[in-house]
């Protein structure tokens, strides 16, 4: 992976300096820290154990429109999510299905909800809160964990990360320009070689700096974050 990084910049040095013998420049600075970024509504992923509980024996999920990261996708397929104090309808399926249920909402979703949901990576359900699933025919699936607040995160290829100077697990800040600007701290740094450029946020940090479904961000360079 190394090497292939390595030949990546070379090929982009060597046309960086043909560009620059005809006399136009090329600025990188853009390309090393903006990163596109995008609201995460709540939504849910379903064992395939759990697809056929709700929907039906057989039951296939149904593909509805493509999402940021390769191979998934929102499902026409809607429940509605239940908790001590409320509940929420027409909660956005996501697939393929996954090996365990996960819910995922926002701190707003828990209040109406009732519940304590930690702030988790996603497939990192130990502990996590319960929740209660009900599908179209009325059946009724009660986890006894699986609800979770998705942190901040950006998903990114192994060569975004040797760019970026990053690698899986690390933690770094974000700057968010516009109306509302500000700094995300604490960011999630998610490398795969099946991963898409993309930061992704709920939808309570999203009303705060004013990202409307999508836009991008300044990647802070070390000398620049926070303490």
């Amino acid at each position: 992976m190394v090497e292939r990084t390595e030949l990546i910049k070379e090929v982009t040095d060597s046309v960086i300096k043909v560009l620059s013998a005809y006399g136009i420049e090329i600025s990188t600075d853009q390309h090393q820290t903006d990163i596109p970024i995008s609201v995460s509504a709540r939504h849910l992923h379903l064992s395939p154990e759990h697809v056929e509980y709700l929907f039906g024996k057989g039951y296939q999920l149904t593909p509805f429109k493509e999402i940021s990261q390769p191979h998934q996708y929102a499902c026409k397929e809607q429940v509605t999510i239940s908790g001590p104090k409320g509940q929420i309808e027409r909660v956005r399926v996501l697939g393929p299905s996954r090996g365990k249920t996960q819910v995922e909402v926002s701190k707003t979703d828990a209040r109406v909800l009732g519940l304590q949901p930690p702030v988790r990576s996603s497939g990192d359900l130990a502990d996590s809160s319960p929740v209660t699933i009900t599908g179209p025919t009325g059946t009724v699936l009660k986890l006894s964990e699986g609800c979770i607040i998705a942190d901040r995160h950006i998903h990114m290829t192994p060569a975004d990360a040797a760019h970026y100077g990053v690698k899986d697990g690390d933690r770094t800040d974000v700057a968010i320009d516009g109306d509302k600007p500000g700094i995300l701290k604490n960011v999630a740094i998610r490398v795969k070689d099946t991963y898409a450029l993309d930061m992704h946020v709920d939808t309570d940090d999203g009303n705060a700096f004013l990202i409307e479904g999508s836009g991008r961000v300044r990647l802070l360079k070390k000398e620049e974050q926070q303490l």
